[in-house]
């Protein structure tokens, strides 16, 4: 009984870190790897750099970004941060 007294606080500094850090980490990770898989042309994207630019192609693994003066430049699917601007569903 003592032993279960004598590890209480370590158990609950456990589920404290768990529930404040860790959850909200791994929720904020699969949010951005289905942000990234959602991916489609005409969306428009910001990377992990902070380069602007809209989705010209999706392939398995790169995504190719046109940027304002029509450079068209190859990122892999992680360096892309956020979505600013949806393309429009045409279904």
């Amino acid at each position: 009984m003592d032993t279960i007294i004598a590890l209480s606080p370590l158990l609950l500094m456990f589920l404290l870190m768990w529930f404040f850090i860790i959850r909200p980490a791994q929720k904020r990770q699969k949010a951005t790897s289905q942000m990234q898989s959602d991916l489609r042309r005409g969306d428009r994207v910001v990377t992990i750099g902070g380069l602007h630019g809209q989705v010209d192609a999706v392939d398995d693994s790169t995504i190719y970004l046109t940027v304002s003066d029509g450079t068209r430049m190859q990122f892999e699917r992680q360096a892309i941060a956020r979505v600013v601007d949806a393309a429009k569903s045409t279904i």
